[in-house]
């Protein structure tokens, strides 16, 4: 059954700035807090990849219409952990909040973990101990019952945050390993090496506390890597899904690689989900054995590769045509051509 407000657009909170590029949200207590009446999940967190402010965001007070509870100006942050251009966020436990930071305040790949407190939102510091500062960090996952925190190390973000320039390969500018650390000594145990440019970005590991497996998107390499515990106690990975380029026409290169960016796993631990940036598609593997997921459904929503697009595919070894336009409604996904974006009505499309 759906609500009679289904589908709509019934609130829109616009906050105060411009340029602060919005990234991964969290809240400000996890799932596993269920049930802990001292601790209610009722704020949004919001890290800001381009400006560096942390936007509080209030839920509780009216879920239908959240509100602006806290703003922290990035020159608070900078003051007490010298770092910006802020990525991801994940509540903690030990009643904090942490944030991982891409870089210093001057871009330089010289990032941390910095804490906050989600009952005054003071910023108390970084997470990770001295000796093993700066290191160069993007996203992170952790796993309690392994004490263990697993973080990765994406780009320097003075190169890319105006966008992807092929310059920047091999220069040393995007990162190639998953860093292992000690969740109760802050130190870091062991920097795995997933291949130059594979700039790791977004991790997670299973939703099953007493597992030992994990996976991290590759986007540079059109990538998933599967990590994982072995017998003696130290951490592996190996490359299980690579996405093939297809040779086309009518685009920037002779090939079109695979962009996968963001990654999420089913709650059942069966499937992993990813999107495909630039070919359009959200694919779905089937990962009930871990070392060896399996391709099982696949869907277009826009992308480059599009029938009646400005791009031909030549060769193309997992697809047979170019897939159909995405329609919602009357109108299909906006597409782009070498002159800009366009939209498509079934009526154009028809005749």
């Amino acid at each position: 059954m759906f609500s009679s407000s289904s589908r709509q657009v019934i609130h829109r909170l616009r906050m105060p700035y411009l340029d602060d590029e919005l990234h991964h949200l969290g809240w400000n207590a996890s799932c596993s807090s269920f049930g802990d009446t001292s601790i209610e999940r009722n704020c949004l967190i919001l890290p800001c990849l381009g400006s560096g402010r942390i936007y509080v965001v209030d839920t509780g007070s009216d879920l239908c219409a959240p509100s602006l509870r806290k703003v922290i100006e990035p020159r608070e942050i900078i003051k007490k952990c010298n770092l910006s251009f802020l990525y991801s966020s994940h509540y903690f436990g030990n009643r904090e909040v942490m944030i991982s930071a891409m870089g210093d305040a001057f871009g330089n790949k010289r990032g941390g973990l910095l804490l906050l407190d989600p009952k005054t939102w003071e910023v108390k510091g970084t997470w990770e101990c001295p000796e093993d500062r700066p290191i160069q960090m993007c996203d992170f996952w952790f796993q309690p019952r392994h004490n263990v925190l697993i973080s990765t190390e994406g780009g320097e973000p003075k190169f890319i945050i105006d966008g992807f320039n092929p310059e920047n390969l091999r220069k040393r500018r995007y990162g190639h390993h998953l860093n292992v650390w000690d969740l109760t000594t802050h130190r870091l145990l062991q920097s795995i090496d997933l291949g130059e440019d594979s700039a790791p970005m977004e991790i997670r590991f299973l939703h099953n506390p007493n597992s030992v497996h994990g996976y991290v998107a590759c986007p540079l390499e059109g990538s998933i890597h599967h990590f994982f515990k072995t017998e003696d106690g130290c951490w592996a990975a190996e490359k299980v899904i690579q996405i093939p380029n297809k040779k086309v026409s009518g685009w920037i290169y002779p090939e079109m690689p695979g962009l996968l960016k963001n990654i999420v796993i089913s709650l059942d631990d069966r499937f992993l989900y990813s999107c495909n940036w630039i070919h359009g598609d959200v694919r779905q593997y089937d990962i009930t054995n871990p070392h060896c997921p399996k391709l099982v459904g696949q869907v277009f929503v826009g992308g480059s590769l599009e029938k009646g697009g400005p791009v031909t595919v030549l060769e193309d070894v997992e697809l047979d045509c170019q897939p159909d336009p995405f329609v919602i409604q009357v109108r299909s996904m906006m597409y782009q051509t070498d002159v800009g974006f366009g939209y498509r009505s079934k009526r154009e499309e028809a005749a």
